[in-house]
Order: structure tokens, then C-alpha cells, then sequence
């Protein structure tokens, strides 16, 4: 009686949050797509549309000629080009030693390791711009203000910590016998890490990957502060050349927008199944 009644009692909770659930889960949903879909059609608008009560949600009269003078007015090829190399770079650079971290914690043996776990985890807290300061200052002592590498270096520091943590996670869920055996049959440690190990986790070394790639695709702080020469602007910054001292031209703004999220869209859509594996997996293991 008593396994009944406790029976009934959870399936009355479950369907109670149910809707709960579904309202959140529609907040959500509409707090991500709802901004991406309206810059979408502002796009398309003319500027005269924009201003038309009540307001028009979809356009009336479609139009490209905000594409392409997103591409005229301003570079936009160039902002693209920058952003790309700059995030490729420091995703590269943050998956090598993102992994070599990660094995290390989740295979040796290390007297501090819950020290160590506990300050990559508050590392990751830092507001980003209380290290503006300090990262601009080493740049300029190194001489490295306005390259490539101004940003690629702090870019991957900043995406080491979760990587980090979500690769250990995935790491510790693999038998070390599958390790052994490769060793036994002439591979080093560090073959074993590469031919073995992270084929296994190739859902959490995406996800950490395709992290990476969108923090430094989407940074505007650091890309703003560190690069100064017109040559060597990303898509963030870029943008904001768009608007003039009194105008804001907000569907060629849009329109350039686009571009700039057509990249990363596709590219989750093309991992989308890695990705959703590898944050759930991850989830659960850690």
C-alpha cells in the first residue's frame, strides 16, 4: 500500500512540473531565438520600414541591398577573415593543452589535485574585465599589441579552464586497460593519449573545441582593446564601424549580423550530434 501510495505520489509531482517545465523550457527558447529571428527579418527591411507604426514584423518588401552594402560600406570580408584565423588559432592551441591538462588530472597521481581542480574552477569566475588591465600591460611587454597573437594567446587562456574540466570528465570515464594495451604494444604514454584516448572522447574534445571557437568568435573586449590597426579588426569590433555619429543604419547592422552568426550556426549544425552528446556525458560524469 505504502509503495502505491509513494507511487502516486511521484507521478502527481511529475505531472505537477511538467508544465513547469515547458514554460521554462518556451522562456528559453524564446530568449534564443526570438533576438536572432528579429535581426533576421530587420535584414531584409528597408531603414524607412523600420520606422512604420505599428511595427511590421515581417518585411513587406524583402530586400538584399542591405547585404551588400554590408560588404561595401565597410570590409566585412576582412572582419570575417580576422575572426576566423583568430578563433581557429586559439581553438587549436586550447584543445592541445586542454588535453595534455586534462590527462594529466585524470591519470597521475597529483598531491594537489583538488587544489588544482578548485582553482581552475574559480580561474573560469574571473570577470573578464578585471584582467583587461593586466593582459593589455603583458601584450605591450611583449610587444605583441596589434597581431594576431594578442588575442590567440589570451583567448586560449580564457577557454582553458572549462576545457579543461569537461575533458578530464570525459577522460576518467575511460578504462586505463584500453591505455596499457596500447602501450604493451610499443605506443608511449603520449601515443596512447593521441591514438587511444582522445578517439574515445571525441564528443567532449568537439564540445570543449566548439567552445573554444565561440568565445573567440564572439569577444569584443580584448579584440577592441588589444587591436588598434584597421587591418587586423574582428567581425565584433568591425561591426560597430557601421553606425555613424548620428545615424544608425540597424538593418545594414542586421545584415551583418547575419553573416556573422551563419558561420557558428553551421557549424553546430554540422556537430550538433557530437555536441549534445558530449555536453550530456560529460553532465553525467562530472
Amino acid at each position: 500500500m505504502s509503495r502505491n501510495i509513494t507511487s502516486a505520489l511521484a507521478g502527481t509531482s511529475l505531472l505537477a512540473g511538467k508544465p513547469l517545465r515547458l514554460i521554462a523550457a518556451f522562456m528559453l527558447i524564446v530568449n534564443g531565438l526570438f533576438p536572432a529571428i528579429w535581426i533576421l527579418f530587420t535584414s531584409f527591411k528597408t531603414e524607412a520600414e523600420l520606422t512604420v507604426k505599428p511595427i511590421t514584423w515581417l518585411p513587406h518588401a524583402p530586400t538584399l541591398a542591405n547585404y551588400i552594402r554590408a560588404f561595401s560600406d565597410q570590409p566585412l570580408q576582412l572582419f570575417l577573415f580576422n575572426s576566423f584565423m583568430v578563433a581557429l588559432l586559439s581553438t587549436c592551441l586550447t584543445l592541445l593543452i586542454s588535453v595534455l591538462a586534462a590527462y594529466a588530472l585524470a591519470r597521475l597521481e597529483l598531491t594537489f589535485r583538488g587544489l588544482i581542480l578548485s582553482t581552475i574552477i574559480a580561474v573560469s569566475t574571473f570577470p573578464l574585465v578585471t584582467l583587461l588591465v593586466p593582459l593589455f600591460e603583458i601584450m605591450r611587454a611583449l610587444n605583441l599589441l596589434n597581431s594576431w597573437t594578442a588575442l590567440v594567446l589570451p583567448y586560449t587562456v580564457l577557454s582553458l579552464p572549462v576545457c579543461t574540466l569537461m575533458l578530464t570528465s570525459f577522460f576518467e570515464g575511460i578504462p586505463r586497460d584500453l591505455e596499457n594495451a596500447a602501450m604493451i604494444d610499443g605506443c608511449t604514454r603520449l601515443g596512447a593519449l593521441f591514438k587511444v584516448v582522445v578517439p574515445l572522447s571525441a564528443p567532449g574534445v568537439f564540445t570543449a573545441g566548439i567552445i573554444a571557437f565561440v568565445n573567440a568568435w564572439d569577444e569584443f573586449l580584448l579584440a577592441l582593446s588589444f587591436n588598434s590597426s584597421p587591418e587586423l579588426r574582428t567581425l565584433p569590433v568591425g561591426i560597430q564601424l557601421y553606425q555613424g555619429e548620428f545615424a544608425f543604419p540597424w538593418p545594414v547592422i542586421s545584415a551583418a549580423l547575419v553573416v556573422g552568426i551563419v558561420p557558428v550556426a553551421i557549424l553546430i549544425v554540422i556537430f550538433q550530434e557530437r555536441v549534445v552528446s558530449g555536453l550530456t556525458t560529460g553532465g553525467i560524469k562530472g
